[in-house]
């Protein structure tokens, strides 16, 4: 099996789906083969940020919502679109909005059959039962909506691995003891074993209660790194469309490309995800093909 997480916080504002896109593009610049799975019915921002929207309101384009119905409109493969920063992402479309709904109505039809249903299990078959999608990738992340109960489960289900990304503070910790819970309700109501592969503190100082914080979180997760503030960076993702490599390597700045400075610590920001790519491999137990490099050799870096 490739390696594969759920990006998961129910924290609000802690960039869950650019540390997505940003773990993606790490993960090939390590070599890997790697799929990101948007399920994020409501805003579809992984879609939007690699642009694979084409297509996502057509409600006659078969879509990821319809192999998990078992009433498909094409093959699997073509759902998946190539992107220019080496990533395949399986794009959101509207029909997620439905997939509660319409997961529940399949259910009741195969139990008034007489068949066993697990809802839970849908999209793990759909990925690696039905599609082999192991023999393709070397990585498989996905980024669902954290709300959205049965998809969120399924997503969790097929990976069994989740990444946090969280703030050093209460609302952070809070998210942490959420996350304790779900755990031990999909071990309980499931019968697999889900794990965390690590912690990502970001918008990390200095202060005290910022310390303890990560102490805390330190001693019931391992913590992959902690970032500080890079707000612009994030920001200027969404100009890009495209991850913060992309931003730094191309230099945008107000949604113009060959306009930023670059700095230094926005250099180190994108050495610290790629430290925590390589953390995650080795959680997995799995030799990256090669060594991760940031293409910035002729650009002149400030403090």
């Amino acid at each position: 099996m490739p390696i594969t997480y759920t990006i998961y916080s129910e924290s609000g504002g802690i960039h869950k789906t650019t540390w997505t896109a940003n773990l993606a593009e790490a993960h090939a610049r390590q070599g890997f083969d790697v799929l990101v799975i948007d399920l994020d019915h409501q805003a579809a921002n992984l879609t939007y940020l690699f642009d694979v929207e084409e297509g996502r309101d057509d409600p006659e384009a078969d879509n990821l919502v319809r192999h998990v119905l078992g009433r498909p409109e094409g093959d699997f493969e073509d759902l998946i679109r190539s992107t220019d920063e080496g990533v395949d992402v399986l794009p959101a479309h509207d029909m997620l909005e439905e997939f509660t709904e319409l997961l529940l109505q399949r259910e009741r039809f195969e139990e008034n059959m007489g068949d066993e249903f697990n809802r839970y299990e849908q999209l793990y078959n759909v990925l690696w039962e039905e599609n082999n999608v192991q023999d393709d990738y070397d990585v498989v992340i996905i980024d669902p909506n954290a709300r959205a109960e049965i998809m969120l489960y399924n997503a969790i289900y097929a990976t069994r691995t989740l990444v946090s990304p969280s703030k050093p503070a209460g609302k952070g910790n809070k998210s942490l003891e959420g996350l304790a819970g779900l755990l031990e309700s999909m071990s309980e109501n499931l019968g697999i074993d889900v794990g965390v592969a690590a912690v990502i503190l970001s918008g990390a100082g200095t202060t005290s209660t910022h310390n303890r914080y990560i102490e805390e979180m330190e001693d019931e997760y391992g913590i992959a790194a902690t970032i500080g503030e890079r707000q612009s960076m994030m920001d200027e993702m969404w100009d890009a469309q495209g991850t913060a490599f992309k931003v730094v390597e191309e230099a945008w700045h107000n949604g113009e490309a060959g306009t930023r400075r670059l700095r230094e610590r926005e250099v180190e920001t994108l050495e610290t995800i790629l430290d925590i790519a390589s953390y995650l491999t080795d959680e997995f137990g799995v030799e990256p093909p090669q060594e991760p490099e940031l293409n910035i050799e002729d650009t002149e870096v400030v403090s």
